[in-house]
């Protein structure tokens, strides 16, 4: 047989959907997941003590820091996408970038739905590279209420679904209820109560708040964990279902930690320093205590390095657009160079300033072509000798 049969569990990283109304507490639930790591679309997250990377202004940075936590899966044990509404909307304006158009109704047909559905399929394709490397996955977003009629029954009723745009909820949801392991659905649970003996008044009371985990004729939800249809809206009830992958692998050079200490003070015992050499080391000690309080020289961590790359961009360039210069500071890109590919393709004279770049060439050529524009601009540099 050519192909190997592999029985048994197979335990990989969760990817979780969690949506509801506003305010229910879908950032504060999603920062209880081990080791949460924000890419908050929205700054939702900005009260909470919690990791995050920048906010993404753009499809195309929002990408670029997926590709971040798949190729650096030692950063976090979780991401979390914070929300997913904003995450479409910038879907949306890329794709209306790279077409050339003011809106996404001016396709016609809807046309452009599908090319939004492409691309969200992407970056869901993306985030299965953040699983497979052994990082969660949690994807926030909100509820909507939309008018439901049944095809094979009379009537219709209410029923919540994810946010995800009025027309384009029949083209990005799916795919985001398919890809998911667990779609939470979050909400107030309200009980009604009769006010007299014959029910005809009822007052409406409660307030508390509780996830569901299955399908049911008012909501989307579903799990692979055989969890109860409806749980309090804690973090602990499913807690259990978050594998900890990394936990061996982190207990691993704790060992060998162990070890090489354990080694280092068998050959101290076996071979003493002598009284001279302790003198010396003292001596060599003192003078690097003493180079090091005269010079305080206090490294720049690369991200203030980018932070000040990308204020002196702006600083210096008021008409630069903000998605713009998120994605130079990011390889430290300048106009000098983007206006060197800019005139290599022909589209403006390499004297051309750049305020007089027209706004939907930077946004479709610039910031939606920007991995072409990027790998333009390393082919041009110089290396060095």
């Amino acid at each position: 047989m050519d192909f190997p049969i592999i029985s048994g569990q197979i335990i990989k990283a969760q990817k979780v959907v969690v949506y509801g109304p506003e305010g229910i507490g879908k950032t504060s639930f999603a920062a209880q997941f081990p080791k949460a790591l924000f890419i908050d679309t929205e700054e939702g997250s900005n009260i909470y003590n919690v990791a995050r990377l920048p906010k993404p202004t753009s499809w195309q940075m929002l990408q670029a820091e997926i590709k971040e936590v798949a190729k650096n899966p030692a950063i976090c044990d979780t991401l979390v996408i914070d929300t997913l509404d904003r995450a479409e909307q910038l879907c949306v304006e890329h794709v209306c970038a790279i077409h050339n158009k003011k809106g996404i109704e001016k396709f016609g047909y809807g046309n452009g739905y599908v090319y939004v559905k492409e691309e969200f399929g992407r970056m869901l394709n993306l985030l299965i590279d953040v699983i497979n490397a052994g990082v969660n996955v949690v994807l926030t977003a909100h509820a909507q209420m939309r008018k439901f009629e049944q095809p094979d029954e009379a009537g219709s009723y209410d029923r919540y679904e994810l946010k995800l745009g009025k027309k384009t909820s029949s083209q990005t949801a799916p795919l985001v209820k398919e890809w998911a392991d667990m779609l939470l659905f979050a909400n107030y649970k309200t009980i009604v109560i009769a006010q007299n003996k014959e029910g005809t008044k009822s007052k409406a009371k409660g307030g508390e708040r509780v996830m569901y985990t299955t399908h049911h004729p008012n909501w989307d939800a579903k799990n692979r964990h055989d969890l109860a249809e409806e749980l309090p809206f804690d973090f602990k009830q499913i807690a259990g279902c978050i594998p900890d992958l990394k936990k061996k692998v982190q207990e691993a050079p704790k060992v060998v930690e162990q070890e090489q200490a354990q080694s280092a003070e068998l050959i101290q015992e076996e071979k003493p320093i002598s009284l001279a050499q302790q003198v010396a080391n003292k001596q060599k000690a003192e003078a690097a205590a003493k180079i090091a309080t005269t010079a305080k020289v206090q490294p720049t961590t690369p991200k203030n390095v980018e932070t000040d790359y990308k204020s002196n961009l702006l600083n210096n360039n008021p008409m630069l657009p903000k998605a713009l210069a998120d994605l130079m500071a990011v390889n430290k890109v300048t106009l000098a160079e983007i206006q060197d590919v800019v005139a290599q393709k022909g589209y403006y004279p390499a004297d051309t300033p750049f305020d007089n770049y027209a706004s939907d060439f930077i946004d479709g050529c610039l910031i939606g072509a920007w991995p072409m524009v990027l790998k333009m601009v390393e082919e041009n540099r110089e290396v060095p000798f």
